[in-house]
């Protein structure tokens, strides 16, 4: 077991333990051509995620939703399988279906204006032309929601929906376990309310490319 899985079972076993994230999504296209893509990172990370091999997942509001957590508190997941774009029919069937609060509502999303290697968390503010979070916004009437924002950076060529839907560089590739591995660190503690999320948090810079 490693020391985030050790963390969280411990943690939730504690009956005082409550979530403050009561749904979370990770967003991303449906379909294994896009599966490694940069628009997918949420899902790369949500594949690493310590105790999501063992969610039971089921087909609904859209997607593919379960609980993950040990022991009473649960988090419910959420992976949209609308294409990123219309992300929002999915979230706001989820969110309307289990009265969830945009305050308790976290999105996880792959970010241009952030350098690949960082990560930063966010609630509400500029979504900086996404089309997932802008169909999630459309669809509450809000976007005061939290999102952790994985950065990919800008294309110095081509157009950015090549970017997007294309893998990142092998050099990129080899480097993602470790920053996916901070990042899942970071979501349990704000999921469990060990850390608090700010209107707009400073990046973490987890690795530099040369």
């Amino acid at each position: 077991m490693s020391p985030v899985s050790r963390e969280l079972t411990r943690c939730c076993e504690d009956s005082k333990m409550v979530f403050v994230i009561k749904l979370v999504v990770f967003l991303g296209n449906p379909g294994k051509e896009y599966s490694r893509s940069r628009h997918n990172y949420a899902r790369m990370l949500l594949e690493q995620l310590p105790g999501s091999s063992s969610i039971a997942w089921r087909d609904k509001f859209h997607g593919r939703v379960g609980d993950w957590g040990v022991g009473p508190e649960k988090c419910r997941f959420l992976a949209p399988e609308t294409f990123m774009n219309v992300s929002g029919k999915s979230v706001a069937a989820a969110v309307n279906f289990h009265k969830v609060i945009t305050g308790d509502l976290l999105v996880i999303h792959d970010d241009l204006e952030l350098p690949f290697g960082q990560y930063a968390w966010r609630r509400g503010g500029g979504l900086a032309g996404h089309n997932g979070l802008k169909s999630i916004r459309d669809s509450l009437g809000t976007d005061n929601f939290v999102r952790l924002r994985l950065g990919i950076g800008r294309p110095q060529r081509g157009s950015v929906s090549s970017w997007v839907l294309g893998r990142f560089s092998p050099e990129d590739e080899a480097v993602l376990p470790l920053i996916i591995d901070s990042a899942a660190t970071d979501l349990e503690s704000v999921i469990t309310g060990r850390k608090a999320v700010q209107d707009k948090g400073e990046p973490v810079r987890v690795y530099s490319p040369g």
